[in-house]
């Protein structure tokens, strides 16, 4: 009876992916040139077995004592975060951040993986204690701030990738916790504000919508006062904003928009990443022939750009059936997190699977060029051990959840 407990869809989805992920690195270390791609298959099988020990640490743990700890493990996360400003490095895309500590020439981890998963888990503890969910823009201060914390000190790496994530996050918990989509909206208002600043028809648009909803739903006095003008000053700052950044921060946006712009500099990895995705077809060019990754033109084959290989070599069909894995991943986590036995791990599940639905978003997006790039990885694809190890500690803990729901369900029968 014990055994019917573990969660056998997410372990076979979780180890297709893992197994989908071991494979294309294998085929992005072959090329016809040198490159770091080669052989990192090898490591990353070795990161699979470290992660599979931290995932059966995690399911063996109690979720008790992980919602005792959450405060200990989120402060010893800020902590390195601190710490990796200070003495960090970077690396690939990532080069001219601070994102990885390092002992030497031998990097050992971005502290920015583990602050995910702990800022997952110290919201869900907050959330979770409430007797009610957030009902007004008062009461999201302290969620804003658990979030607002590493995501400010991510921020200062530079990392955007890795701090969008920690919206995501904020943004899914708040939801499944009970908050308002009409709150949410309001929360979220500014950012859009920020981004639709730069033309002026499309802001004076928002303004306009946006107080006709304020109007509309009739929320307390300050808080439409607070919301409109939280609006106003981001639409106001946005150009000068712009205009403070540096070039090659200009042109990274500037070729988002349009690659060609610089398309042998900050435009040529979303340029070589769009013809490799777009030379696969129905079918692909076939496993470990792909020519953009076989002659390097493809950029961070192995870490950021790995989801091209799949769309260059297995075409539509293998970039469909990766998709479907991650549908089928998130289908099973809400599942995991609507069935779950208490507030706090129905929260650190639906919490994952903002943290993993970002990054999918994130990275399948820039490959494609409708998101910025940003450097972050594809969970159980890209090479890298840190986040690896984490992404296996999130399986643990929502196995876990499931463990107990089904031990309950079986202890009140």
């Amino acid at each position: 009876m014990r055994s019917s407990g573990v969660d056998r869809q997410l372990l076979l989805v979780a180890a297709m992916l893992m197994l989908y992920g071991l494979v294309i690195l294998y085929s992005a270390g072959q090329t016809d040139v040198v490159t770091q791609a080669k052989g990192v298959w090898y490591h990353q099988f070795i990161w699979l077995g470290v992660g599979l020990c931290a995932a059966w640490v995690t399911f063996k743990t109690s979720l008790r004592l992980l919602e005792w700890g959450a405060p200990a493990l989120y402060g010893f996360s800020l902590l390195l975060l601190i710490a990796v400003l200070v003495v960090g490095t970077g690396v690939g895309t990532a080069e001219s951040s601070k994102s990885w500590l390092a002992i030497g020439s031998h990097r050992i981890g971005q502290p920015a993986e583990l602050a995910k998963l702990a800022a997952v888990l110290m919201l869900a503890r907050y959330l979770s204690g409430l007797k009610e969910p957030p009902r007004s823009l008062r009461d999201l201060v302290i969620p804003c701030a658990i979030i607002g914390v590493p995501f400010l000190l991510v921020m200062k790496q530079p990392d955007l990738g890795s701090a969008i994530v920690f919206i995501g996050i904020l943004f899914s918990m708040l939801f499944w916790s009970g908050v308002r989509p009409r709150l949410l909206f309001m929360l979220a208002s500014p950012g859009i504000s920020l981004l639709l600043a730069f033309s002026n028809y499309a802001w004076g648009a928002w303004m306009i919508l946006c107080f006709a909803l304020l109007m509309v739903w009739r929320p307390y006095v300050w808080e439409s006062v607070v919301v409109y003008l939280a609006n106003i000053v981001m639409g106001a700052v946005a150009m000068p904003a712009w205009k403070h950044l540096k070039p090659y921060q200009q042109n990274r946006l500037l070729t988002f928009l349009n690659p060609e712009v610089d398309p042998r500099a900050a435009g040529y990895h979303a340029i070589q990443s769009k013809v490799a995705i777009g030379s696969g077809g129905w079918f692909g060019t076939g496993f470990t022939q792909g020519p953009q990754k076989r002659l390097a033109f493809l950029p961070e084959q192995h870490t950021d750009f790995v989801f091209s290989v799949v769309g260059e070599e297995l075409g539509f069909i293998g970039v469909l059936v990766a998709l479907s894995l991650f549908l089928g991943l998130f289908l099973i986590l809400l599942r995991i997190a609507r069935r779950a036995s208490d507030p706090f791990s129905s929260l650190v599940v639906f919490g994952i699977i903002g943290l993993w639905f970002t990054h999918v978003f994130e990275n399948v997006g820039m490959t494609v060029n409708i998101m910025p790039i940003t450097g972050i990885p594809l969970p159980f694809f890209s090479y890298g051990g840190s986040f690896f190890v984490i992404c296996c500690l999130c399986l643990g803990l929502a196995a876990r959840v499931s463990w107990d729901s089904r031990m309950s369900g079986y202890a009140e029968f």
